[in-house]
C-alpha cells in the first residue's frame, strides 16, 4: 500500500513521487516544508495554505505550486481529497521560485492518476518515467490564476491585509484603512502597488473572493456567503468569483 506520510516521498530515487490522501473537513496541518518542491493538486474539497508571503486558494481542479522548503501551512474546507506530487530539485531548475496557483489541465490530472496507479520506483525508461515527465512538462506551461493573495513586507501595510483577510467585510474606506496603519493614503495606494502587484482595491476584492470561495466548501449558502464577505449583491459576488477563478493574468 502506498505511504500517506510526505516524508517518505523526499528521498525517492525518481524526479516525480505522488501520493494521494484525504481529509476531513476542517482539518489542517502545522506550518511545515519539504526538501522537495509540491504540486499539491486539490481533486474534491477546498484547501487554503499560508506562507511568509502570501494566501492561496485551491479549489477543485486547481493546484499550488510549492517550490523547495518553503515553510506553508494548510487548511480543509470541506472534504478534501488531493494528490501531492513531490518533485526532484534538480527536476524543477528554472521553475518559478515562488508559490502560485495553476489550473490542472485534463492532461495533467490523466497523467497525475496514472502515476498514482504505477509503483513508486516506477521504471525511468517505461510508462511511469514517461508520465512522471509529462507531468513536468504541464506544470511548467501551466499559467497562473489569480487565486493568490500576496502579502506585502512592510508591517503597517501587512497588518492591514491581515485584518482584511480576517474580516473581509468590514465597510472601512481607504482613509479609514490608512489611518489604521497609521500611513498616508498615498503611501497605501503606492505601497499595495509596490509591494503586491495590485491596487488595495484589487487586493480587497481579492481578498473577499478568497473568503467566500472557503465559506462556500464549507457549506455556506451563496446569500450567506455574499453578506459575510461585503457584498450586498449575490449576483456582484459572482461575477467578481468569476472574473478571479477564470483569468490567468494578475492584473
Amino acid at each position: 500500500m502506498r505511504s500517506i506520510r510526505a516524508e517518505d516521498y523526499q528521498d525517492v530515487p525518481r524526479a516525480v513521487a505522488v501520493m494521494p490522501k484525504s481529509f476531513a473537513a476542517g482539518s489542517s496541518t502545522d506550518r511545515h516544508f519539504h526538501p522537495r518542491a509540491q504540486l499539491l493538486y486539490a481533486t474534491a474539497g477546498l484547501m487554503m495554505a499560508t506562507a511568509e508571503d502570501g494566501t492561496w486558494v485551491v479549489p477543485e481542479g486547481h493546484a499550488l505550486w510549492i517550490p523547495p522548503r518553503l515553510p506553508h501551512a494548510v487548511a480543509m474546507h470541506g472534504e478534501v481529497a488531493m494528490c501531492s506530487a513531490y518533485l526532484a530539485a534538480d527536476a524543477v531548475a528554472g521553475f518559478p521560485a515562488r508559490a502560485r496557483v495553476i489550473e490542472v489541465s485534463a492532461l495533467l490530472a490523466a497523467a497525475l492518476a496514472a502515476l498514482t496507479r504505477e509503483p513508486v520506483l516506477y521504471d525511468v525508461a517505461g510508462r511511469g518515467g514517461h508520465l512522471a515527465a509529462l507531468v513536468l512538462d504541464e506544470i511548467r506551461r501551466a499559467p497562473e490564476t489569480r487565486l493568490t493573495l500576496p502579502l506585502p513586507s512592510d508591517p503597517r501595510l501587512r497588518r492591514i491585509c491581515l485584518e482584511l483577510i480576517d474580516d473581509p467585510a468590514s465597510p472601512r474606506d481607504l482613509d479609514a484603512w490608512a489611518d489604521e496603519g497609521g500611513v498616508s493614503r498615498r503611501t497605501l495606494t503606492r505601497g499595495f502597488r509596490r509591494e503586491t502587484g495590485l491596487s488595495f482595491g484589487q487586493w480587497r476584492a481579492r481578498a473577499r473572493v478568497v473568503r467566500a470561495l472557503a465559506l462556500a466548501a464549507d457549506g455556506q449558502g451563496p446569500r450567506q456567503v455574499a453578506a459575510s464577505v461585503g457584498y450586498r449583491s449575490l449576483q456582484a459576488l459572482r461575477d467578481r468569483t468569476g472574473k478571479l477563478v477564470g483569468s490567468a493574468d494578475g492584473s
